[in-house]
């Protein structure tokens, strides 16, 4: 986004946004002291935010306030929150009990983003945790997990985010996608050969024919410890029973 050109209306809205997020109230002097902005300008953004519900008026001395309407702007935040809190004690099972190393990620802006490891955990880990490392979504296991069981429109829109694939590019990812779903799980495939390879599944809120994904779930192995098909057969449907669990603990949460 380097160089991009920044709207001013947007820039000054937020400007004023933060500066209410600063205090429990504030005053018009305090608003435009804080902002630089002019105070016709300040007393145009107040009342758009009151109007849209995201501010309201509390007196003539104590000012304006946020409402708790904001907090609906954090809430896919507040979800991964939710989600790692859920995922942990499944995914250090698991290590405890396998050894291998398990990461949870999920989708944000087009790349699919690692937010929690067991990697210090493991005794047969290679790399470190990784938190909040972005991979590739087309190439990385987690990615391609996600992929092949979200609904139809948003894989297209995540695709058109993407951009840059020929029509034999997506014939063959609609293909690869289709074995991922048979077979339940997906695989990394890195741009060169890598010393560690990774199988994923997704975790999924409601069924995988109707429901959404919420995260993806790796674990990441040595190449010359085991083939594919032997990661498959071993720990495709253990990995698949931790995502199940996963799942079943986030719903429970939100109800």
């Amino acid at each position: 986004m380097a160089g991009t050109a920044i709207i001013e209306p947007v820039r000054r809205s937020f400007a004023l946004l933060e500066a209410l997020s600063r205090r429990r109230t504030s005053t018009m002097g305090a608003l435009t002291t804080e902002t630089g902005l002019p105070r016709p300008t300040v007393v145009r953004l107040l009342h758009t935010l009151i109007a849209l519900g995201y501010a309201q008026r509390v007196s003539r001395e104590q000012g304006y306030r946020l409402t708790d309407r904001v907090l609906g702007l954090s809430e896919s935040i507040r979800f991964v929150d939710h989600l790692v809190d859920a995922a942990m004690p499944h995914m250090s099972r698991f290590t405890a009990e396998h050894g291998w190393p398990l990461y949870l990620a999920t989708l944000s802006y087009g790349a699919i983003t690692i937010r929690h490891s067991t990697a210090p955990e493991s005794p047969m880990a290679f790399e470190g945790a990784g938190l909040n490392l972005r991979r590739p979504v087309l190439i990385s296991a987690l990615g391609r997990a996600w992929l092949a069981f979200c609904p139809d429109e948003e894989r297209r829109n995540i695709l058109r985010d993407i951009g840059g694939l020929t029509r034999r590019q997506e014939a063959a990812l609609d293909e690869l996608l289709g074995r991922v779903r048979r077979d339940g799980y997906a695989f990394t495939t890195p741009p060169r050969p890598t010393r560690l390879h990774g199988m994923a599944v997704a975790v999924c809120h409601g069924s995988r024919e109707g429901g959404r994904v919420i995260g993806s779930l790796s674990m990441r192995f040595p190449r010359s410890a085991m083939t594919e098909d032997e990661v498959g057969a071993r720990f495709g449907k253990r990995l698949a029973a931790v995502a199940r669990a996963i799942a079943t603990d986030v719903s429970k949460r939100a109800s």
